[in-house]
C-alpha cells in the first residue's frame, strides 16, 4: 500500500478529523477604551436602576446609622441620657421602615394610586391637629410636631411630602390619559390650590425649610407634567414672592440669610455659631478625617450635631473622602430616579418617580448646601442620614415606590425571571395530575443505578 503507513494491527489508520480553523480574535481595545466600552455596557443594563436604587439607599442609611450613634453621644450624655438613646430610637425607626419599604416594593401601580388620597387626607387632618393647643408641640420654635407618647413625637409635614407625591401624580396621570394637560387650568387646578394648602398649614407652624421641599416636588411635578415656560415662570414669581414676604417679616431668617459667608461665630450683631461651627468640624477633616468617633465639635460647639448638621460631623471624623462617598450615593439615588422616571410608559409612574427624586435630591442639596455655607440654613434633615424618625419613615416608603417602579420595567421584569433559583419554581403547571419532568440529580451512583437494566446485579 503506497503512501499509507499499516498499523500494527494490520488495520488502516482511522481518518484524522480536519483541524478546525483559528477563531479571528478581535484587535484588543486601549485599556481605557476598554474599561469604558464595559462600564458603558453594564451601565445599561436592565437591571442598573433597580440596584442603584436599593444599594445607593441601603449604604446612606447604614452609614447614617454609624454618625448618628457617633454625632449623637455627647448629647444624650448631656441630657442625662444613655449613649445610645438616640441611635436606638433611629434604630427602631430604620426597621419599621425597611418593613414599610419591602411592604411599597412589593406594591403593584394601582394600589400605590388607591393610597394617595387616603395618604393625603390623613396628612392634611394630623397637619391641622398639630395647630389645636395642647396637642401641637413646639420644637425649636417650630409648631410642628405632635406628642404621641413617651419621648416619640411625629411630625405629620413629613408625610405632607409622601402624600404630594403621590396624589399630584396621579391627578396629573388621569388628567394626561384623558387628554387635560393641553389646557393650563387642568394643570393648575387642583394641584396648585392643594399644595398651597399643605405649604399654608406648614407655615402656620413656622417652618419654612419643609415648606421650600413642597414648593420644589410641585414644581417638579408641573415641570415633568410639561407646563409652558409662562405658566412655569409665573407659579415661580408667585412663590418668589411669597418667601422674600416670609423672610424678611421674620428676624430668625434675616439673621440666616445674613450669615452666608460668614467666618466668625459673631458676625456683627448676626449669631452665625451654628453656620460656622460647621465650617470648622469640615475644615478640621481633612482627607481621610479624624477618625470615627473623633470629633471635636460635637462635644457642644455645633449645635443639632446629628441633626441638620450630620453631614459636618462626617465630614470632621471621615473627612473628605467621607462627604465624597456620601455625595456619590446620593447622586447615584437621583440618577436612578431620573432614569426610572425616563423610561416608562405609565404616566403616573413617571410622576411618582419623577417627584420622589426631586424630593430626596432638593433636600439633600439645601442641607448639605447650608452646611458647605453655600445655602442659608433651613432646618431640614439629611434624606436616609439624619437622626428623625419622621423623615426616615416616609422617606423609606418612598424608596420602595422607586425600586417597584425599577422593577416593573419590562427589561428588569425579564431579567429578575431569568435569574430565579431552578429549584424554587414548580414543576408543572396542571395540578396533582399533569406530567411532571423528573428532577435530574448529578451524582454518580443515580447515574449508574439509572443505566443499569432491571436484572442486572
Amino acid at each position: 500500500m503506497s503512501g499509507v503507513p499499516a498499523s500494527r494491527t494490520g488495520r488502516p489508520p482511522a481518518p484524522r478529523a480536519p483541524r478546525r480553523p483559528a477563531a479571528t480574535r478581535l484587535p484588543r481595545q486601549n485599556g481605557v477604551l476598554g474599561f469604558y466600552d464595559r462600564a458603558r455596557r453594564s451601565w445599561d443594563r436592565p437591571l442598573t436602576a433597580y440596584y442603584l436604587i436599593f444599594g445607593g439607599s441601603l449604604l446612606i442609611t447604614v452609614l447614617g446609622l454609624v454618625m448618628v450613634y457617633s454625632a449623637s453621644q455627647i448629647t444624650a450624655l448631656q441630657m442625662s441620657l444613655p449613649g445610645s438613646y438616640f441611635f436606638r430610637k433611629q434604630l427602631l425607626a430604620a426597621v419599621i421602615g425597611a418593613g414599610l419599604l419591602f411592604a411599597a416594593s412589593r406594591m403593584p401601580v394601582k394600589l400605590h394610586r388607591a393610597l394617595a388620597y387616603p395618604i393625603l387626607a390623613g396628612a392634611v387632618f394630623l397637619m391641622a391637629l398639630v395647630q389645636i393647643p395642647g396637642i401641637g408641640v413646639s420644637v425649636n420654635g417650630n409648631q410642628n410636631w405632635i406628642a404621641v407618647g413617651g419621648s416619640f413625637q411625629i411630625q405629620p409635614s413629613e408625610f405632607g411630602k409622601l402624600a404630594l407625591v403621590l396624589w399630584g401624580a396621579d391627578l396629573l396621570a388621569r388628567k394626561q390619559d384623558k387628554r387635560l394637560l393641553t389646557q393650563w387650568k387642568h394643570m393648575l387646578v387642583p394641584l396648585v390650590p392643594a399644595a398651597f394648602m399643605l405649604l399654608g398649614l406648614i407655615m402656620i407652624g413656622g417652618d419654612m425649610g419643609t415648606a421650600i421641599i413642597l414648593t420644589a416636588i410641585l414644581f417638579g411635578l408641573l415641570w415633568l407634567a410639561g407646563a409652558p415656560t409662562r405658566l412655569f415662570a409665573g407659579v415661580l414669581s408667585v412663590a418668589a414672592v411669597l418667601g422674600l414676604i416670609l423672610i424678611k417679616t421674620s428676624p430668625n431668617r434675616m439673621a440666616r440669610l445674613q450669615c452666608l459667608g460668614a467666618t466668625e461665630p459673631q458676625s456683627g450683631p448676626v449669631d452665625c455659631w451654628q453656620a460656622v461651627h460647621g465650617i470648622y468640624a469640615l475644615a478640621s477633616g481633612g482627607i481621610f478625617g479624624s477618625g470615627l468617633g473623633a470629633s471635636v465639635e460635637k462635644w457642644g460647639q455645633l449645635p443639632e450635631a446629628h441633626t441638620d448638621f450630620i453631614f459636618a460631623v462626617t465630614g470632621e471624623e471621615l473627612g473628605l473622602a467621607g462627604t465624597l462617598s456620601v455625595l456619590a450615593l446620593f447622586a447615584a439615588l437621583g440618577y436612578a430616579g431620573i432614569r426610572v422616571a425616563g423610561r416608562t410608559e405609565d404616566p403616573f409612574v413617571r410622576y411618582a418617580a419623577g417627584g420622589v427624586t426631586t424630593w430626596i435630591t432638593a433636600q439633600a442639596v439645601i442641607n448639605i448646601g447650608a452646611v458647605l455655607g453655600l445655602l442659608p440654613i433651613a432646618g431640614v434633615p439629611l434624606p436616609l442620614f439624619s437622626y428623625g424618625g419622621s423623615a426616615l419613615l416616609p422617606t423609606m416608603f418612598a424608596i420602595g415606590l422607586l425600586i417597584a417602579f425599577a422593577r416593573d420595567e419590562p427589561a428588569a421584569r425579564a431579567a429578575l425571571a431569568m435569574r430565579q433559583p431552578r429549584f424554587g419554581r414548580k414543576r408543572g403547571a396542571g395540578g396533582t395530575g399533569s406530567k411532571r419532568s423528573p428532577r435530574r440529580w448529578n451524582t454518580m451512583r443515580r447515574r449508574a443505578s439509572a443505566a443499569r437494566s432491571s436484572g442486572e446485579r
